[in-house]
């Protein structure tokens, strides 16, 4: 429905190894840290049925799905994007195989984005490193509905430093999953407003990305993160994911910032926990900040902290 971008990390990871045995019918097993999780294979079976037409032999197929993530699953950390681009990068290395036919990286990941994207639409961006665009734009050469697009030759240094500490405030699965949310918001009052913002948001990114305005970047960040939760709250079947420990962090973010000048914003996903973007030559101040100020307000003292990623790499079996 609208233009989004991303920022690719370097620690929260999935991991995914694909095993393939020819079948006379699909047949999927799914293990997740060495369980097997089978609450997962609707959603797995659903993909698949989405990808038939490019990999029409994947319905001869008997699949064993391994993955594991270094960051909590279902918590609002972009766990199925990780886990279904993850996915999609095995697929796409499936089908070159198959095919005996080695694509240029080029279209490889466009490959893999396309097929991604048909499992989670933020999964489509993460096959990129550093930062990635997905949507069709004027402002974007080769952007498309259909897959996305790395951006690494459009974005100013300072931004290619960012470091992202991930505040743990609770590492539990979130009541209500991102693609329940997605469909509240198909009849939501607000809807087509927040569609027309987010492009202009998107749009506005763009340039700030491109000129290394970090002022107006903490504005507009801070700014769609908030929204996206005021969305939720302003539903029809209305639901709160931040906690009480999420809005003091984001208070003292604010206050820390005030009285620094040093800059920092929060972003948060669709859960409680907090993300502190910020460039790499102020990790020192940040960090004691963080352990001195933040780390309470976290589960456990839990916090990962994080960097702009260098993109997927394959696993050495």
């Amino acid at each position: 429905m609208n233009t989004s971008l991303s920022m690719t990390l370097q620690n929260a990871y999935s991991k995914t190894w694909l095993t393939v045995i020819p079948a006379a019918a699909r047949k999927i097993e799914f293990y997740f840290a060495n369980r097997k999780h089978d609450s997962f294979l609707p959603k797995i079976e659903k993909f698949l049925d989405q990808i038939q037409e490019y990999m029409p032999y994947i319905n001869q197929s008997h699949l064993v799905v391994e993955s594991e993530n270094s960051f909590p699953h279902s918590a609002g950390i972009a766990s199925s994007a990780s886990a279904m681009s993850s996915l999609a990068l095995a697929l796409t290395e499936l089908d070159e195989f198959l095919q005996d036919k080695k694509l240029l990286d080029k279209y490889f990941y466009k490959k893999a984005s396309l097929l991604a994207r048909l499992g989670s639409g933020s999964a489509s961006r993460s096959v990129f490193p550093e930062f990635s665009f997905w949507g069709h734009s004027p402002e974007v050469a080769e952007s498309s509905d259909k897959y996305a697009i790395g951006l690494t030759d459009h974005v100013d240094p300072v931004f290619k430093t960012f470091k992202d500490t991930i505040l743990i405030v609770s590492s539990k699965p979130k009541p209500v999953s991102s693609s329940s949310g997605h469909d509240l918001m198909e009849n939501h009052h607000f809807r087509e407003a927040r569609i027309t913002q987010a492009n202009q948001n998107t749009t506005e990114l763009l340039n700030i990305l491109r000129n290394g305005d970090l002022l107006s970047f903490t504005e507009l960040v801070e700014h769609e993160a908030l929204t996206l939760h005021g969305l939720m709250m302003s539903s029809k079947n209305p639901y709160i994911l931040l906690q009480p420990n999420t809005l003091a962090i984001i208070e003292k973010i604010r206050k820390f910032r005030k009285q620094t000048s040093l800059p920092l914003c929060f972003s948060l996903d669709a859960g409680p926990n907090v993300h502190i973007l910020y460039p790499a030559e102020n990790y020192g101040r940040i960090r004691k900040f963080i352990s001195d100020e933040l780390a309470l307000y976290c589960e456990n003292g839990y916090q990962m902290d994080d960097e702009i990623g260098k993109g997927p790499e394959k696993l050495n079996l």
